[in-house]
């Protein structure tokens, strides 16, 4: 029973989520979009639709209150310029800096480059000399000292200049403090260019009609973007964000919303209100059903979960490049537990100082289930989309509803932010686990399974059993199913650590 208790803490600690409630407004601020669309390229590379994405992103943004510098079919100068004058208008006005561009991007030693009409790009050392670096438009803020800074790159389009390897898409970035980075695809893909009919690129096509609506915020626009190109493109093309944006905006009246740390009172009424609709399409092959139910609830206590359903009916068909490196990663399903895998874990508490070994063997995998048995006395259930259903042993069961997990569904992306709810229940009662959760950084971790680069993930988790949160910090890479490390403090006041110390790998 003694490892009972530990699977049962290390299953309840729940990761989950960072959300965004206040009403704290400031008035809107000075806002500033550089936007431009290059179509027109020499020698085949042409594009049918950014320029008009161009000319639409332009009137849209009009229309809510921007300043726009608009640029089509730019040579390199005329692109270096707009910079500078928007650099020059908005320095000192602590505001808004936007830039959309949409056309030909590369990237080179792990840096973004947008393509001028006017490029001609015969070998890699030509890129930087005839292209805009993506980090100028970066610095350019920065120099400016806005509050915000919106980068939009719809350029991942294949690359034009065949001659040279550049590699695929555009590289990954964490985004530069107080930044929102979105892209119109996963690093290392490509995105589509749309269908002429409509005149727009197929992420802006979908960007532009969330613009439109009223009370648009920024991370619920986006992810709206996101899940309705990945529905039209089959999870060919899966947009991808990186933020580090401490407060919320408000495109439609420019307002920007300071952020707090919602209440466990809140996540529960949000919880409640969801779980009516989860209950009604949770058992659905149908992934429509979960895609409409994203798009009520971008940035709900169970939306993680449905991500999750989607990537178990239909499973994305891109990859993921990193930055500067040659490993691929599926871009939106992390690593899973094998048949034969073994995991050998070492849990040091305020209680057991000594340590206590955990360890944890995958026994049966079937095409809906995992199984995983921890020193030979419980189960636990997962799906192939990595999260726990529950777990059982001698006279005792637990199930999760919905299913539990501790990572988010997606590219995991430093100053992603999260929440997450489920109920537990067991032969006790049951108990709702509500919280938040935000990827800090990148650290290498060295434990004894060996030295590993991980996200640093930090959880904020309430019970309705408990008075005070459980707080935690896991430590989890793409390669390895469980956690590297994971260090809690409960509400009595026990903490433990918990490191893996052994692994292998099955087949």
């Amino acid at each position: 029973m003694k490892t009972l208790r530990h699977l049962l803490r290390l299953s309840i600690l729940a990761a989950a989520l960072f959300t965004l409630s206040a009403e704290a407004q400031a008035p809107a601020d000075v806002r500033i979009a550089l936007v431009i669309g290059n179509s027109a390229y020499i020698g085949g590379a042409a594009l049918a639709n950014p320029a008009n994405d161009a000319k639409a992103m332009a009137t849209v943004l009009r229309g809510m209150g921007f300043d726009v510098l608009e640029l089509r079919d730019g040579n390199k100068a005329q692109m270096n310029a707009a910079v500078v004058k928007v650099q020059a208008a908005l320095k000192g006005k602590q505001g808004v800096g936007m830039l959309y561009y949409a056309g030909h991007g590369l990237q080179v030693d792990a840096r973004n480059y947008m393509v001028p009409v006017d490029a001609k790009i015969l070998k890699v050392a030509d890129v930087p000399q005839q292209t805009v670096d993506v980090n100028s438009v970066v610095e350019a803020f920065k120099t400016a000292g806005n509050r915000m800074n919106i980068l939009v790159l719809d350029a991942c389009r294949n690359n034009p200049f065949g001659s040279i390897n550049t590699g695929k898409g555009l590289a990954p970035l964490d985004a530069p403090s107080g930044t929102f980075l979105a892209y119109a695809t996963a690093p290392g893909n490509v995105a589509e260019d749309g269908d002429v009919k409509t005149g727009n690129g197929l992420y802006t096509q979908y960007l532009l009609q969330e613009l439109k609506k009223p009370n648009a915020r920024i991370e619920d626009v986006f992810k709206r973007v996101r899940f309705a190109v990945r529905k039209a493109s089959d999870g060919r093309q899966i947009p991808w964000e990186s933020t580090s944006l401490e407060d919320d905006f408000q495109f439609n009246d420019g307002k920007i919303i300071a952020l707090t740390k919602p209440t466990a009172q809140q996540l529960q009424a949000e919880f409640n209100v969801e779980k009516q609709g989860w209950d009604r399409i949770k058992d659905s092959r149908n992934a429509d059903d979960f895609y409409a139910f994203l798009q009520k609830y971008p940035r709900g206590t169970i939306s993680e979960a449905a991500q999750a359903r989607i990537n178990l009916l239909s499973k994305p068909t891109l990859v993921v490049q990193g930055a500067g490196a040659d490993r691929k990663d599926d871009a939106y399903t992390r690593a899973v537990f094998r048949l034969g895998d073994e995991y050998e874990l070492m849990s040091y508490s305020t209680s057991l100082p000594k340590g206590f070994k955990l360890v944890q063997r995958v026994t049966k995998v079937t095409a809906d289930e995992i199984q995983v048995t921890t020193n030979g006395e419980g189960v636990e259930i997962f799906d192939h989309a990595g999260r726990s259903h529950g777990a059982k042993g001698e006279g005792y069961s637990l199930s999760y509803d919905p299913p539990q997990d501790f990572f988010p569904a997606g590219l995991i992306q430093v100053g992603q932010r999260w929440k997450l709810a489920y109920n537990s229940i067991s032969s006790q009662g049951t108990q709702t686990i509500t919280g938040e959760s935000r990827v800090l950084a990148r650290e290498r971790v060295t434990v004894g399974a060996g030295t590993f680069d991980t996200f640093k993930i930090e959880s904020i988790t309430y019970s309705t059993i408990a008075t005070n949160p459980t707080r935690c910090h896991f430590w989890i890479t793409s390669d390895v199913p469980s956690f590297i490390k994971m260090n809690c403090n409960y509400p009595g006041g026990d903490n433990q650590t918990v490191e893996l110390s052994r692994m292998k790998r099955g087949t």
